[in-house]
């Protein structure tokens, strides 16, 4: 039987607060597109030079981040000369990032942060270079997609040569997972795929939440499979009228799928078994869920 997932979430529908982490990075995605309005009204931006100053001992600061060091197993850590070493030591004592307790450095309080935040930005950046075919495809929807959680994710992408690549990958993870929830823009594989919707219809406790029209079209081609399985319990269909990408969530994995316009075919298909991605999905399902109405409800349901 599909599990009931109503009382994960606030009288209102809305789901409860995620841990720390999560929240931590929701915020900080909730405020950065008007840190540049905040600074500004605060009149005291940093200077560019000195920005690019600290990425430059980024090095450093992530040796110095893990344990204190003396400056010998500065040098071995980072491979660099005892003239860089010093050198880079004396911007970092200026700058009042690092001091020097008992003949080893370490990070000042101050310096602590600026290590995180150049670790959390070099992860950032990456992730937004690797992410790249995925928020194209998911166009002005990436605004509402949060990339910290899929710094190490696995990313599949169609080639002209093997284009259903990213659709066997999630095929892969659909095998092997007893559960299935999601929500998608179109079909989450090509309704012609009869593999995946024996899945969906006989092996997989599923929920998914479509567009109308496509769960007009699933019923058009499995008529009496999907209506039996919704029958039986063991396929729960929603719908909403608009929805931002492709999400899936697995046993053990999390994915986010983009999209061709045209085609309807998948391009892209990003995923991952970090915990913190999982719940940022499991909230975001949640929202999803929350405003979507039960097939059955609905005045114009397929029978």
């Amino acid at each position: 039987m599909v599990p009931d997932r109503d009382d994960q979430l606030h009288d209102d529908g809305r789901p409860p607060p995620g841990s720390p982490v999560l929240e931590a990075i929701l915020e900080n995605e909730r405020n950065r597109r008007y840190l540049g309005e905040r600074l500004e009204a605060a009149g005291d931006r940093v200077d560019t030079e000195l920005l690019g100053d600290i990425v430059r001992h980024g090095p450093v600061l992530e040796a110095l981040l893990q344990e204190s060091l003396d400056r010998r197993e500065i040098e071995e850590r980072l491979a660099i000369s005892r003239a860089t070493s010093h050198r880079y030591i004396q911007w970092l004592g200026e700058q009042e990032f690092v001091e020097k307790v008992d003949g080893r450095f370490q990070l000042t309080w101050r310096g602590t942060v600026i290590a995180e935040e150049i670790l959390r930005f070099e992860a950032n950046v990456r992730t937004a270079h690797r992410l790249t075919p995925l928020l194209d495809a998911i166009c002005d929807d990436h605004r509402d997609f949060v990339l910290e959680p899929f710094i190490d994710s696995t990313i599949t992408v169609a080639e002209p040569d093997d284009p259903y690549r990213p659709v066997e990958r999630f095929m892969a993870l659909v095998r092997k997972s007893e559960t299935f929830r999601g929500f998608n823009t179109t079909h989450m594989a090509p309704l012609a795929l009869g593999e995946f919707h024996r899945q969906l219809f006989e092996d997989t406790d599923t929920e998914i939440i479509y567009l109308p029209s496509s769960a007009e079209k699933l019923f058009e081609m499995y008529p009496e499979r999907a209506q039996k399985a919704i029958e039986d319990g063991h396929l729960a269909l929603r719908t909403l009228g608009t929805l931002p990408y492709g999400l899936a969530i697995f046993d053990d994995h999390v994915g986010i799928g983009g999209y061709d316009e045209a085609t309807g075919l998948m391009q892209v298909f990003v995923d991952t078994d970090e915990p913190i991605a999982r719940e940022w999905a499991e909230r975001v399902y949640a929202s999803v869920r929350v405003d979507s109405d039960p097939l059955d409800e609905r005045a114009d349901s397929p029978r």
